[in-house]
């Protein structure tokens, strides 16, 4: 009897990023140690005044974002990339870029109608020399 074990068949996703300590990459264990730098030092100064359970909250909601900056990934883009190419595209470079095909037609058609009032143009002016020669 043999042995089989599924194999997936896009291995693109099987992320091969170096772990440094824990099993965690060096971008995890900077934003875990960032989350518990802000948010421990903040459960420790509001415990006494709000008490445990809404500073163990607010400690929590210190927290989250720089769990989920460690932790979301898409398409290979860390969270920080995704929040920046969303931001770039609301607020810098906003607007809706439409195809504008240009009329050759109407270029060729303009093209002939300057080319005949400059020819009408110029006809009026030998006319004009003309009749002043001739005064």
């Amino acid at each position: 009897m043999a042995i089989s074990a599924k194999a997936p068949k896009d291995f693109s996703k099987i992320s091969n990023k170096t772990k440094v300590a824990l099993n965690l990459t060096k971008r995890q264990l900077i934003c875990f140690g960032a989350a518990a730098f802000t948010g421990i030092p903040v459960y420790i100064a509001t415990k006494k005044f709000l008490g445990t359970d809404i500073a163990a909250i607010l400690m929590m909601l210190i927290m989250v974002p720089l769990f989920l900056l460690a932790m979301y990934e898409k398409d290979g883009k860390p969270a920080e990339k995704i929040l920046e190419m969303i931001f770039r595209q609301k607020y810098i470079l906003p607007g809706i870029r439409r195809y504008r095909s240009e009329n050759l037609y109407k270029t060729m058609e303009d093209r002939d109608r300057i080319r005949k009032e400059v020819s009408r143009l110029e006809a009026k002016a030998e006319r004009k020399k003309k009749s002043r020669k001739n005064r």
